[in-house]
């Protein structure tokens, strides 16, 4: 116990001991703690302090370094002061050099702008002379051909006078010898007459009876016809027409048999007629048993001016009675031979003869001879050529097998030359209340519009069907202008003025006032009439209502083309003007004179040229910016190939680079064109020349237009028909007809292209139709 007392004792001494060196250590690290902290602040203070210098330090450099910036502040500013003193006085300076070269240049300037006017004076002085001389050597040209068609005239007429003269010194005289002959035939026959009665009578004294004499003159004589020469036979073509009537004999003359008499010959190419000295001089009657005395000799009658003549008598065959049967007489005096026979009373001979004959005549058209079908290259540009037979003759019942085309409404004529590609078929016929005068597609070829008496009427292509029927109130009042029903669905179809106009039309109401032209804008939305009041009309086919009308030209208008950007628009009127009109300001902007009455007008497809036709036989193609006269297409070109009457159409191809036009002369024309540059400065030895000429119309060509693909032109006449044209070779490939009166107008849709394409006509017969073409492979 005491061992563990002890131990218990020491221990804790020790541990006090301990606790004793842990308090001291605690309070040796406190005081070193203390020590640390004490360093620490110093340190710290010691840190301040230097800080507190260094601050110092940085804020006397600051406001050193400010110092240094307000110095140079002060000197910048100063620099910059002198700066701008030397800038203000540089620009001063500057300014005034400015202002000297200024003046230098507007003292120049006024100079050549004085210099440019006297130029421009000049140049337009100069202009003015050249239209002045050019005008007048037109006026010395016309005035030229007028003083050479009057002296052609004047020579014609004293030439016929005379002709005429001499023709009727030897009918006197072929008269007065035929009337010899005659009494010499008459004694002739009386004294055989009396010589058979004297026999008669001595043989009924002798008891026997004898018959009379045959003949006293020799058979050669006896057999040998009356002939007229001076003609030449007529071509087969010809004699296959019906026989032209027997001339009735005169008053006082004997009959011959059965009354047959002399044919009147054919009119002369002047137009007068050359009777027949002959004419109704007949034969005295043949007595029972008498032998008729045959001409001592064969009368001739002069020939048409221009033809040789022909005095030989051709035969002709005798009739059992002893006379000469009828032949034809001639069909075409430049031609032909009128021969002179007597008739027997018809007989089955006789009419078997002539079955023959026109069995004859007709079995050689059976066998075609493609020469006389086709115009050859060097002659495609001629302007006097043969018609291809098979337009001669329009008759369809006359047309070869294989190359027509019956319709109950139509009927084609084809090229016997040419293979049948092209075929032509009806789509629609829109009638009308009066003659239709003009025929137009829209652009886009939906729409066509047609122009009559006081009103516009407008069509869907496709269906037929009458959309819009335009007629402007002013000019128009119910009971002259029919109510033409209206549309499929009840809805009336017709349109007015929307009242905004006042113009009063020159054509009374109950008179009558023809839509000449027709013209739709390029986006279909407008439609141009021009018509014989003056004014033209500019159409919104969305309201049916008129939004404009241009007013200036001072006679009928009788054409309109718009330009391809919609806002200018082109019309041509008798008053012998072409107007060019600004439909942005209802203005015209371009105004050009010419010296007859324009027919038509055409806008290039680019838009830079116009082109006028007119009563002067004349083509005038201008440049529409400038108005200059580019070119002239006329018989003044080095072919002296132009039209010789009034030219009634014109059309640009779709390149622009040629045109097409349509003469009362009967023919078309395809015009090469110069560029517009070359045109500017053409003289005469340089100017457009006429590449082909197309004849085959009958009568007036009153409008021509040339499919989209320049493949075919299309031309229609006064003589009812269309005719399709190969545009490169010139040859007619087909015509159609389709109308009882004139094809008055004709107009192909844009938007054909290919092997097909729409086109349509205008008829005086008051119906617009619609047609389809299309070409075979």
């Amino acid at each position: 116990m005491s061992v563990y007392a002890s131990n218990s004792v020491v221990s804790q001494q020790q541990l006090q001991q301990q606790a004793a060196a842990a308090a001291a250590a605690q309070q040796q690290q406190a005081q070193q703690q203390q020590q640390q902290q004490q360093q620490q602040a110093q340190q710290q203070q010691a840190q301040q302090a230097q800080q507190q210098q260094v601050q110092q330090q940085q804020a006397q450099q600051q406001q050193a370094q400010q110092a240094q910036q307000q110095q140079q502040q002060q000197q910048q500013q100063q620099q910059q002061q002198q700066q701008r003193q030397q800038h203000k006085k540089r620009l001063n300076e500057l300014l005034d050099a400015v202002k000297q070269e200024f003046d230098f240049a507007f003292n120049e300037a006024s100079s050549f702008k004085q210099v440019k006017e006297d130029y421009d004076l000049k140049y337009n002085q100069q202009t003015a002379e050249m239209q002045q001389i050019r005008q007048t050597v037109y006026e010395l040209e016309m005035a030229h051909r007028k003083i050479k068609e009057a002296y052609e005239e004047e020579i014609l007429r004293l030439k016929t006078e005379l002709e005429t003269r001499d023709r009727q010194q030897q009918q006197i005289q072929q008269v007065q010898q035929q009337q010899a002959q005659a009494q010499a035939q008459a004694h002739a026959q009386a004294q055989a007459q009396a010589q058979a009665q004297q026999q008669q009578q001595l043989a009924k004294q002798n008891g026997v009876e004898q018959r009379p004499q045959q003949g006293t003159l020799p058979q050669q004589q006896q057999q040998q016809p009356l002939v007229f020469g001076g003609y030449q036979p007529p071509p087969i073509q010809q004699l296959q027409q019906p026989l032209q009537p027997l001339a009735p004999p005169a008053a006082g003359a004997a009959p011959v048999g059965t009354g047959s008499t002399v044919p009147q010959p054919p009119a002369t190419a002047s137009g007068t007629s050359a009777a027949s000295p002959a004419a109704g001089v007949a034969t005295p009657a043949l007595q029972p048993g008498a032998t008729p005395a045959a001409a001592a000799a064969t009368p001739t009658i002069p020939a048409a001016a221009g033809t040789p003549q022909l005095n030989v008598a051709q035969p002709v065959k005798s009739s059992p009675g002893g006379v000469t049967a009828g032949s034809p007489n001639a069909a075409n005096a430049a031609t032909s031979t009128a021969v002179v026979s007597t008739n027997s009373s018809p007989n089955q001979e006789g009419d078997e003869e002539s079955k023959s004959n026109e069995i004859e005549f007709s079995t050689p058209l059976q066998i075609i001879d493609k020469s006389q079908y086709i115009a050859y290259p060097n002659e495609k540009a001629l302007h006097v050529k043969e018609i291809p037979p098979f337009l001669t003759d329009l008759d369809v019942n006359n047309a070869a097998e294989g190359f027509k085309k019956k319709n109950n409404d139509y009927y084609v004529l084809y090229n016997p030359a040419f293979k049948k590609d092209l075929d032509v078929e009806l789509i629609h016929s829109l009638d009308h209340s009066s003659v239709v005068c003009c025929v137009r597609f829209s652009k886009n070829g939906e729409l066509i519009a047609t122009g009559c008496n006081k009103t516009t009427q407008v069509y869907n292509v496709k269906t037929g069907e009458r959309i819009a029927r335009l007629i402007d109130d002013n000019t128009s009042n119910s009971s002259d202008v029919k109510e033409d029903a209206a549309d499929s669905n009840g809805n009336s179809t017709n349109a007015s003025s929307n009242g905004t106009s006042n113009e009063v039309a020159n054509t009374s109401a109950n008179g009558d006032l023809y839509i000449r032209s027709v013209c739709f804008s390029p986006d279909g939305k407008l439609l141009a009439t021009g018509a014989e009041d003056k004014l033209i009309r500019i159409w919104d086919l969305q309201t049916k209502r008129i939004i404009k009308i241009l007013r200036g030209h001072e006679q009928d208008i009788y054409s309109l083309d718009f330009f391809p950007d919609g806002n200018r628009l082109v019309s041509g009127s008798g008053d012998r003007t072409v107007r060019i009109w600004d439909l942005r300001s209802s203005q015209c902007s371009l105004t050009l004179s010419i010296e007859d009455g324009v027919t038509t007008v055409a806008v290039s497809p680019d838009g830079m040229k116009i082109a006028a036709g007119s009563l002067d036989r004349t083509v005038r193609v201008w440049d529409s910016t400038t108005g200059f006269l580019v070119d002239r297409l006329d018989s003044g070109n080095e072919n002296g190939n132009g039209h010789d009457d009034s030219v009634y159409s014109v059309a640009f191809s779709t390149s622009g680079r040629q045109i097409a036009s349509g003469s009362l002369d009967r023919t078309v024309k395809l015009w090469n064109l110069l560029k517009l540059d070359d045109g500017a400065s053409s003289t005469a030895s340089k100017r457009s020349s006429c590449a082909v000429t197309y004849i085959g119309h009958k009568d007036f060509v009153l409008s021509v237009c040339s499919t989209p693909n320049n493949e075919y032109i299309l031309s229609g006449s006064k003589d009812r028909g269309v005719i399709f044209w190969d545009q490169k070779s010139g040859n007619p490939l087909l015509m159609l007809q389709g109308h009882r009166n004139s094809v008055i107008s004709v107009a192909v849709a844009l938007n054909s292209e290919g092997k097909e394409g729409i086109f349509a006509t205008g008829s005086g017969d008051c119906t617009a139709r619609i047609w389809r073409w299309s070409r075979k492979d």
